[in-house]
């Protein structure tokens, strides 16, 4: 309770007790500005906020579950998250993410979840135009230098509040 409402101490358990489905381990993440680095969700996460980049989440099912509601959706905004992109949500999460401004996005094709790896650079195509029940292009940059364009639409909600 020592932290309660300090959100730069209570961000340091964003995603902490995550796996990586690239490598298998919990709170483990590569620092894509430094690839030989691989580091904490939060101190990857604060690193490209202070570099002025804009990171998302790429999530399995039921995202969101168990987590502590409110914190789970302020620790990866804070950090400088834009978007959590998944396969399906938890009850509730989603809705929490919204309301801290954050992009709740789920893969209408839920397969195209394996084609993005953590190496991956992802550009969001459609933002200009965001709007209710309209779907967008996610853009994803692969390590190779090869692109994939329009490799997922997602689907967005309207705001449940």
């Amino acid at each position: 309770m020592k932290y309660r409402g300090h959100l730069e101490n209570i961000s340091q358990n964003c995603l902490i007790g995550a796996v990586n489905a690239e490598n298998d381990q919990i709170n483990s993440v590569q620092n894509q500005l430094v690839p030989s680095e691989f580091g904490s969700v939060p101190s990857v996460a604060a690193y490209y906020r202070s570099k002025g980049l804009k990171w998302v989440v790429i999530g399995d099912h039921n995202y969101g579950e168990g987590s502590s509601r409110e914190h789970a959706a302020l620790e990866p905004r804070f950090l400088g998250g834009l978007a959590v992109i998944v396969r399906s949500f938890a009850r509730i999460h989603e809705t929490n993410l919204k309301k801290q401004g954050m992009l709740a996005l789920t893969f209408v094709n839920e397969k195209d979840y394996d084609r993005v790896k953590g190496t991956d650079r992802v550009t969001i195509k459609g933002l200009e135009s965001f709007a209710p029940g309209k779907n967008f292009e996610l853009e994803v940059k692969h390590l190779d230098g090869s692109v994939e364009v329009s490799l997922s639409f997602f689907a967005f909600q309207t705001f449940s509040l």
